[in-house]
This record gives C-alpha cells, sequence and structure tokens, in this order.
C-alpha cells in the first residue's frame, strides 16, 4: 500500500498544480469559441431548458448592465435605448466557426421579428479590426448593428449571477423592461432562437 502513495512533498506540488490549472482554464472561457459551461448563483434561481436554453422567471430576473460604445461601422449605440423592445443580443466573432454557422439563423429571425418589436444587436469581440468585423456582416448579410468589443469588456460588465455570456458565442434575450430573461451558450438553431423570443413577445 505504502509504494502507492506519492510523496507529501509531491502530493501538494500536484494540488497547486492542479488549482493553477484551472484557474487557468477558467480564465479562457469567455475567449474560447463554442460551448461553455452555463452557470449561476444563489443570485438567480435561472431553469436549464433541454434545448440548452437557461431561462428566468419574472420576478428574478435582474437588470442588463451598461451596453453602449461604438459600433463596427463605426456609430454610437447605447443597447438602454432599446427599452420597450425585446432585445436580442448575440456575442460573435469573425473567426469563431460556430458563430459563422449560426448566422443565417440569426439574420433570418431579425428580419422577420422586427415588426413584432424585436430588436437584435450584436457583440463583436476579440476581433483586431473593424474591417474583420464588416466583412463577416456583409458575406452574412447581418441586418442589425454590433457593437465593436475587442477585449471583451462589455461581457464582463453582466451582474455576477445573472444569467451572463460564457463562451462565444453566446445568446442573452433581455425583455421589454430591460432585464436579462434567458441566455443560451454556443450556436443556436433557427427553432431554439424563435423558443427564446417567442415568450418575451407575449409578456407586457
Amino acid at each position: 500500500m505504502s509504494a502507492c502513495r506519492a510523496p507529501r512533498r509531491l502530493t501538494s506540488r500536484r494540488r497547486i498544480a492542479l488549482l493553477a490549472a484551472g484557474a487557468a482554464a477558467a480564465s479562457l472561457t469567455l475567449s474560447a469559441c463554442g460551448d461553455g459551461a452555463s452557470g449561476g448563483s444563489s443570485q438567480t434561481r435561472f431553469v436549464q431548458g433541454k434545448n440548452g436554453i437557461d431561462t428566468v422567471t419574472k420576478d428574478e430576473r435582474q437588470p442588463a448592465p451598461d451596453l453602449s460604445g461604438e459600433t463596427t461601422t463605426g456609430k454610437k449605440l447605447d443597447v438602454a435605448d432599446y427599452k420597450g423592445k425585446v432585445v436580442i443580443l448575440n456575442v460573435w466573432g469573425s473567426w469563431c466557426g460556430p458563430c459563422i454557422a449560426e448566422a443565417p439563423n440569426f439574420a433570418k429571425v431579425a428580419n422577420e421579428t422586427k415588426s413584432k418589436g424585436v430588436q437584435f444587436v450584436g457583440i463583436n469581440t476579440r476581433d483586431s479590426e473593424k474591417s474583420q468585423a464588416t466583412s463577416f456582416e456583409e458575406e452574412h448579410k447581418v441586418p442589425y448593428p454590433s457593437l465593436f468589443d475587442p477585449t471583451g469588456r462589455l461581457m464582463l460588465r453582466f451582474p455576477k449571477g445573472s444569467l451572463n455570456p460564457q463562451s462565444i458565442p453566446s445568446t442573452i434575450a433581455i425583455d421589454r423592461h430591460g432585464k436579462i430573461a434567458a441566455r443560451s451558450i454556443g450556436p443556436v438553431t433557427e427553432d431554439d432562437l424563435r423558443k427564446m423570443i417567442t415568450p418575451l413577445i407575449a409578456e407586457k
């Protein structure tokens, strides 16, 4: 039995190494392209749906943070100006394969729900040049504006314990009162996007 035991000093070193590796992995979550770990805290009681969409009841929702700045085309945009509409935020990057895959779904649903009081807004991140983002938007016929956020600072503004974006792509739904209502991590299908939006359109 004793032969299976590592020296205590090595055990401690391994423990430290594992903790360091875990911290490094956590710091990379926001920059990872693909699925991330969904989560919350005691502050927000969300329900995780079978389709990967996390939702929050109206009385548990938290206000969306300040999401304002310059768009990929150089215009000023403040998400708060869309209060009274359902806002769908999509965090994306031109370099991200899953973002490319879901782009047609967002373009189609955005066009079809605009008349129903739904406003789509992108948050472009990890692209060093605006031209990278605008080329993506032109190629995929993106019909809505995107905030240019190369360093990911806007993603970090979401309140702790809320349904915050944890990977790229992530999609956040904000209700008509400016509160975070739903989240999907990873690419979404057209059907799943509609399932996220339809209940919020019906809310008063």
